[in-house]
C-alpha cells in the first residue's frame, strides 16, 4: 500500500506546474472555451426555469416572488382527462418508430456492405441521405401535398379504379403517415453509423467462414451481425430513452382537429398550454414529467444491457 501511495504522490502536479501545463495548452482550452460556454448558457443555463414547475409563476411576479405550490400542477396532470391518450399517443408512435425504423438503417448497412460496385454504392449512399437535409417543414409540405385528396397518392389510387382516401383527415392513418416518413427521412443518415461499425469487422473471420461453406447470408447471420452488436446495444439503449419524447414540431405540421385523437402527445399538449394558453407553470411541470420518465428509462435499458450483453453506455 505504501508503494503505491508513493507512486500516486510522485506523479501529483503542485500549483506551479498545472498552471505552467495550462499555460502551454492554452490554445487547446481556448478551442474547448466556446462548447462549454454554449452548454453552460444554453443547457445549463435554462435549468434554472424548472423551479416554475413548482411554483404558481406570474411574469409580473418574476420566478423567485412567485408563490411555491409543491407538486399541484404535477398532480393536476396525472388526474387530467388528456393523460392516459396523451401517454399512449407518445408512447405508441415511438414503440412503432422502434419497432419498424430501428431495424430498416441495419438492414441498409449490410445491404450497402455487401455491394461489390462502389458507384453504385456511392449513388445509393447519396440518395438514402439526402431526406435528412431536408427541413420538416419541406417535408410536411411534400407529405401535404402528396397525400390530400387531389394529391399523386390518390390519383394513382384513382387511375386503379381504386376510392380515395382522405389520408390526413382520418385518425388511423397519421400514425403510418408519422412512422413511415420518419424511416425515410432518418434511414439512410443512422446507416452510417452502422456502416462504420462494419469496417472493423475482421476480415479475416469472413474469409474463415467463407472457406468452411458458409453462404454469403449465414457469414451475415453469424460473423458480421454479431461483430457490430454492441453498436446495435448503445443505439437501442439511446431509442429506449427516448420513448417518452417526441418532437412536436411534424406533429404540429401534419396533425389537425379530426386526428387529434391518435396525433395528440405530450409534446404538443405541452405546446398548446404553455405557449398558445400561456400556462407556463403547467406546462413545465408536464415537460419535467416526461424528461424524468425518459431519464429513468435510459438508466433502466442501460441497466439490462449491461446484465444481458455486457454493453452499455457507462
Amino acid at each position: 500500500m505504501k508503494k503505491k501511495e508513493k507512486a500516486v504522490t510522485k506523479y501529483r502536479l503542485t500549483g506551479k506546474q498545472r498552471w505552467r501545463l495550462i499555460k502551454r495548452c492554452r490554445y487547446m482550452y481556448l478551442l474547448m472555451l466556446l462548447p462549454i460556454l454554449y452548454y453552460i448558457i444554453f443547457c445549463y443555463g435554462p435549468m434554472y426555469g424548472v423551479l416554475i414547475a413548482f411554483k404558481d409563476y406570474k411574469i409580473a411576479k418574476g420566478v423567485w416572488a412567485s408563490p411555491w405550490v409543491g407538486f399541484k400542477w404535477f398532480e393536476k396532470f396525472l388526474t387530467d382527462a388528456y393523460f392516459w391518450k396523451l401517454v399512449r399517443n407518445t408512447l405508441l408512435l415511438n414503440i412503432y418508430g422502434l419497432l419498424w425504423g430501428f431495424p430498416i438503417p441495419i438492414i441498409l448497412a449490410l445491404m450497402l456492405n455487401e455491394v461489390s460496385n462502389s458507384k453504385f454504392k456511392r449513388v445509393v449512399q447519396t440518395v438514402s441521405y439526402l431526406p435528412h437535409f431536408i427541413s420538416t417543414v419541406v417535408i410536411c409540405g411534400m407529405l401535404i401535398n402528396f397525400l390530400s385528396l387531389d394529391g399523386l397518392i390518390n390519383q394513382l389510387l384513382a387511375a386503379l379504379g381504386l376510392q380515395k382516401i382522405q389520408f390526413l383527415m382520418q385518425p388511423k392513418w397519421f400514425r403510418t403517415i408519422f412512422t413511415a416518413s420518419g424511416i425515410w427521412q432518418s434511414c439512410g443518415w443512422t446507416s452510417i453509423i452502422y456502416l462504420a461499425a462494419l469496417t472493423s469487422v475482421d476480415q479475416q473471420l469472413i474469409e474463415a467462414a467463407h472457406i468452411d461453406g458458409a453462404n454469403r447470408f449465414q457469414r451475415i447471420l453469424h460473423v458480421t451481425i454479431p461483430a457490430i452488436t454492441p453498436t446495435i446495444s448503445i443505439m437501442l439503449i439511446m431509442q429506449l430513452g427516448r420513448l417518452m419524447t417526441l418532437g412536436y414540431e411534424k406533429i404540429i405540421l401534419l396533425y389537425n382537429g379530426s386526428t387529434y385523437e391518435t396525433a395528440d402527445t405530450i409534446a404538443t399538449y405541452v405546446y398548446r398550454r404553455g405557449i398558445l394558453n400561456a400556462d407556463y407553470s403547467y406546462s413545465t411541470a408536464v415537460g419535467l414529467f416526461q424528461t424524468v420518465v425518459g431519464v429513468i428509462l435510459l438508466v433502466t435499458a442501460n441497466k439490462v444491457s449491461n446484465k444481458l450483453s455486457e454493453t452499455s453506455l457507462w
